[in-house]
């Protein structure tokens, strides 16, 4: 068996953990100034690099920046599908995509805001993400429209029901110190999150003609 050089090894963790730095330091430079209010210079001070250092391991801030966009779309299409589990009842299933997003938005709030402030930007480096984005919703919607013809929830557009569940989730991201203003507490403590998570998860069932009843004395 051929012996495991202990340099390699140790430089290919010292490169990832490079990487992982300037990862981190571009999310944070990019959730608080948009991508055109950043520069390389800001990440690698971020990352406690030179300019020249962060060079040699990106090619440029845009591909940096599509890197990061492409992290934030990867992570919600992998989010729960309505598809995934046909045995789950519309409450069961809205219930969790929900709890799903609003954990997302409270872990993960600067990748939100990313998000968002290329949408205001014109939300031109999108475009590539589009297609994938329309078809994972698309997914949801036929089961949405299931359920309708089912008579399991009332009718209604599914489109704007994901797009309605998206909003109520992705102020807590945006909007945090807002919140936390006014229910004077931070959204990290575990009974702010849990009563928030109850009220969306009611809000949401109730719009569809849904009794949450099952899901709250679970």
């Amino acid at each position: 068996m051929a012996k495991i050089d202990q340099r390699t090894v140790r430089s290919k963790q010292s490169r990832k953990e490079i990487m992982d730095k300037i990862f981190d330091a571009a999310i944070t430079e990019f959730s608080q100034h948009g991508y055109q209010g950043v520069s390389t210079q800001a990440i690698a001070e971020r990352a406690q690099l030179k300019k020249s250092q962060l060079h040699y391991y990106i090619e440029d801030k845009e591909v940096l920046y599509a890197q990061v966009l492409g992290k934030v779309l990867d992570s919600w299409s992998s989010f729960f599908s309505f598809d995934e589990n046909p045995e789950l009842t519309p409450r069961e299933a809205l219930s969790e995509f929900v709890r799903l997003k609003f954990k997302f938005a409270l872990d993960n709030p600067q990748l939100s805001r990313i998000f968002t402030l290329e949408i205001l930007s014109g939300g031109k480096r999108l475009e590539k993400y589009w297609p994938q984005s329309i078809t994972n919703t698309h997914a949801k919607v036929i089961n949405i429209q299931k359920w309708v013809d089912n008579g399991e929830m009332r009718p209604l557009d599914g489109r704007l029901l994901i797009m309605h569940i998206w909003a109520l989730t992705q102020y807590y991201s945006d909007y945090t110190m807002q919140a936390e203003l006014l229910l004077e507490s931070p959204l990290q403590a575990p009974e702010t999150q849990k009563k928030i998570e109850q009220e969306l998860i009611t809000f949401t069932l109730l719009g569809c003609g849904i009794s949450p009843e099952e899901d709250l004395n679970a």
